[in-house]
């Protein structure tokens, strides 16, 4: 098989790192592959050097480059124009079989290059991204961005010869509206469970880098501010967590948001300095500072169409044994964790429900075996054999 693997985010993008990388291994480990074309959308007018930090004997690369810096409906227009007939070009130069595309806005690239030249396609990490964007508030219903995709979406729903949500509620959606189940396979956002085990030595050296000490019972949030997530209430929920345990709370954030702005946040809501690190980590950074921390935030703004998500964050902190604070109806991480622990629920419209999930983690903190059972969850639900899994499904046919 040669594999034209078309990711939406630039070759750097963390989410390409954490998501797209390992499936890359997964495909290239298998013997009937022999040959992998990368493409990334590029973004800063510039083409990234391919470096990854793993063997990539299968694997070429080639970034399609977005011009920057003009208005963004200009960008995404002249994108979809052009960016079809240049991925049309590289599967002919590579003789690809069919391409993989990661999420929906790939997908609708994969479908209008199908359109022109009945290329074959999968789409893995299928979410109704439009939906999304509308419900987040970032699009507007009759923003042109919304329409294309929710067309673009119905027809890869249509025409790909399989899809990969990354949620089984969405899987049942798909199936409701008329796709066969015998072209949906899900698969959660996989995590790497060696890069991101819990390491105690790990756990000692970033506590005392960071001045934290040992018995500082210590959360930590990985993720933006704002957006899909919440800015203002996730403030409000630090703020409960040190209410709650006092002087030894320390909290550690990983944040690509302006560090000042978030530090003063921080400060508002009595976490100074002292009490509080904040920086923007590298991903191969990530594991040490999870390791470092007691239980872990997910501050997901709630939405209808968040049940269909898979935060790569609840999957990473479940791996270092973390139990997370969640946002009611989030993905199927939620009703998981209702049912099977791994953290506990809050939601903002009922504000008892933030000190009870800090109290419930407070009382998971307690069990001396809580790390161990909180990584089995990103064992069985988050290991990258989900994926093998898929691709066998589809690939040995």
């Amino acid at each position: 098989m040669r594999i034209l693997f078309l990711s939406y985010w630039g070759l750097d993008d963390p989410l390409t790192i954490s998501t797209v990388f390992p499936h890359l291994r997964i495909l290239q480990q298998r013997p009937d592959v022999e040959s992998i074309l990368l493409v990334t959308i590029e973004r800063n007018g510039a083409a990234p050097v391919f470096q990854p930090s793993f063997n990539t004997d299968k694997i070429t690369y080639a970034p399609l480059v977005s011009e920057p810096g003009r208005n963004v409906l200009i960008t995404k227009t002249d994108d979809f124009l052009r960016f079809p007939k240049q991925l049309i070009q590289l599967a002919a130069e590579h003789r690809s079989d069919f391409l993989l595309a990661r999420g929906a806005p790939a997908g609708a690239l994969a479908y209008l290059v199908w359109k022109q030249n009945k290329l074959p396609f999968y789409v893995e990490s299928f979410e109704p991204h439009a939906d999304y964007m509308l419900e987040s508030g970032v699009w507007q219903r009759f923003d042109p961005r919304y329409l294309f995709q929710r067309y673009w979406e119905k027809k890869q729903k249509e025409l790909a010869l399989g899809l990969m949500p990354v949620a089984e509620n969405y899987r049942r959606q798909l199936m409701q509206e008329g796709v066969p189940s015998g072209r949906i396979v899900t698969v959660p956002c996989s995590v790497n469970l060696t890069d991101f085990k819990y390491d105690v030595s790990q756990r000692a050296q970033v506590r005392a880098q960071l001045g934290f000490p040992a018995d500082a019972v210590v959360g930590i949030y990985v993720g933006k501010f704002g957006d899909i997530y919440y800015d203002q209430e996730a403030y409000d929920l630090f703020r409960a967590a040190a209410e709650h345990f006092g002087d030894a709370f320390r909290l550690i954030v990983l944040t690509p948001n302006p560090l000042q702005e978030v530090q003063a946040n921080l400060k508002a809501v009595g976490l100074d300095g002292t009490r509080s690190f904040v920086t923007k980590a590298p991903h191969h950074e990530v594991p040490g500072y999870l390791s470092a921390a007691d239980f872990a935030f997910a501050p997901i703004k709630p939405a209808e169409c968040r049940k269909f998500c898979s935060p790569i964050k609840v999957g990473e902190y479940w791996a270092s044994g973390l139990p997370v604070v969640l946002t009611e109806g989030v993905g199927d991480d939620s009703d998981i964790i209702k049912q099977e622990g791994g953290g506990a629920i809050f939601n903002v419209l009922q504000p008892a429900s933030i000190p009870a999930a800090i109290q419930r983690v407070a009382g998971i903190l307690r069990q001396p075996d809580y790390r161990e059972q909180t990584s089995q969850l990103a064992a069985h639900y988050r290991s990258l054999d989900r994926a093998r899994q898929a691709y066998a499904a589809f690939f040995d046919r």
